[in-house]
């Protein structure tokens, strides 16, 4: 029996350490912060979107960075064995729009109820508050090299432990790093596991915020602070080239755009465009065709002939929405609409489904759900999550360069590399 400890509690650590002391580990589970899960409880506006109940071949096509190396992973610990592990310890869950997964009590706290009970019933070591300062390794031809030394010298090393801010050396067999990323550093994410893997020889692609909001150019964003807009279309291009199109909902900000579509955009943007300024549409109108489209305008103008056009638009938008895109269209707000020409017409019905955004940026790390890059996946083994330059020493959840758009699919994430990591100590 191997003894192993695991760095963070959150939900890839959760997992990691249930699955190695089901495996028939001694573990210990070492968080810095209170509780266990600090997170997850926040995750899903702290209803926790557990994870998603598409096809399992359909979460590699959710996963934007390395769905490739997430093969062994998602096969070993999938979607299912989720739902199944947390109705086993007493939270039963259920499926909403888009195939996502909630606890049926709509309440995080739940799934770390479960997850704690689950960690107790394999006997699990939980320590709080205790904060992990270095990883131990040493060469293994050698006996007793200190943390970080000797690392150039060439030859495989291995792991001996870890040692805490408090200078407690603890031995072990195994280390596994689940301190997630640098989003929400309230909840104790701050970057720890990247030192840690640049310290064992091992890459780390510069991390970025995602599944953030976006920020824009155009100030009458500020103008449709609060409103909300379901069943749009948004498109990001590159020149020609789609850098994301999908439908769904979106909410407009003092600073530019949110909301679950906008997020889930900011990881295709974030992916090769971080920093850089682009073109962004929204399609107010994705049902109708442009041909479709012009037929309503032109009969809500028939219906209204003797309005002005500021007065006569009131049909197709929501009331805050109606005076941007009356400004927008370049047309007279006092015209009647009688005199509103053909060309002027199909003018603004491309305005309606081509509303223009210019992003800029993102928001920073304190508003990301997640983060972006990480651990280098070539640097690790995807059949174990076992680090390729120290022996003992492995990698799961946010930590590694692996992540995903909004619907659960970051959890899965989370779940399979940490159930693998456990499943996988020697």
């Amino acid at each position: 029996m191997s003894k192993c400890i695991v760095i963070g509690g959150g939900a890839a650590g959760m997992l990691e350490a249930y699955s190695a002391a089901m495996h028939g580990h001694q573990v210990i589970l070492l968080e810095k912060n209170e509780k266990l899960g600090k997170k997850v409880y926040i995750t899903g506006k702290g209803r926790c979107n557990v994870t998603n109940a598409c096809d399992v071949e359909d979460l590699f096509k959710n996963i934007i960075s390395n769905p490739k190396f997430m093969y062994s992973s998602i096969y070993s610990f999938d979607n299912q064995a989720v739902v199944d592990l947390l109705a086993e310890y007493g939270c039963a869950t259920k499926v909403e729009r888009g195939d996502r997964v909630f606890p049926v009590s709509d309440r995080s706290s739940d799934v770390i109820f479960a997850l704690t009970r689950a960690l107790k019933d394999k006997g699990v070591d939980i320590r709080l508050h205790t904060e992990v300062a270095e990883i131990c390794v040493e060469a293994e031809q050698d006996a007793c090299k200190d943390a970080v030394s000797d690392r150039d010298s060439g030859g495989m090393h291995r792991v001996t432990g870890v040692k805490t801010r408090k200078g407690e050396v603890i031995k072990a067999d195994a280390v596994i790093v689940c301190t997630g990323g640098i989003s929400y550093p309230s909840t104790g994410s701050t970057g720890d596991g990247y030192r840690f893997a640049e310290e064992a020889g091992m890459a780390v692609i510069e991390p970025k915020p995602a599944l953030v909001p976006l920020e824009c150019k155009e100030e009458w964003c500020e103008e449709l602070m609060g409103l909300s807009l379901r069943n749009v279309q948004v498109t990001i291009l590159d020149g020609k080239k789609k850098v994301f199109q999908e439908f769904g909902e979106m909410l407009f900000t003092h600073f530019g755009v949110t909301g679950p579509l906008i997020l889930s955009a900011s990881s295709h943007y974030v992916k090769k465009y971080y920093g850089k300024e682009l073109p962004l549409y929204i399609d107010l109108k994705p049902a109708l065709t442009a041909e479709q489209l012009d037929k309503r305008v032109l009969r809500d103008f028939e219906e209204n002939i003797n309005k002005q056009f500021k007065n006569a638009v009131n049909g197709l938008f929501p009331g805050k929405l109606v005076p941007v895109m009356v400004a927008l269209s370049g047309i007279d707000p006092d015209k009647k609409v009688n005199e509103i020409s053909k060309e002027e017409r199909q003018q603004f019905v491309h305005l309606i489904k081509n509303l223009p955004l210019t992003i800029t940026g993102t928001r920073s790390f304190v508003e990301a759900i997640i983060t972006q890059g990480g651990v280098k996946v070539k640097d690790v083994n995807p059949s174990t999550m076992e680090s390729k330059t120290v022996k003992g020493l492995y990698f799961a959840g946010e930590v590694l360069d692996v992540d995903a758009v909004t619907g659960g699919f970051n959890l899965q994430v989370a779940w399979s590399t940490g159930y693998l990591a456990g499943m996988s100590v020697e």
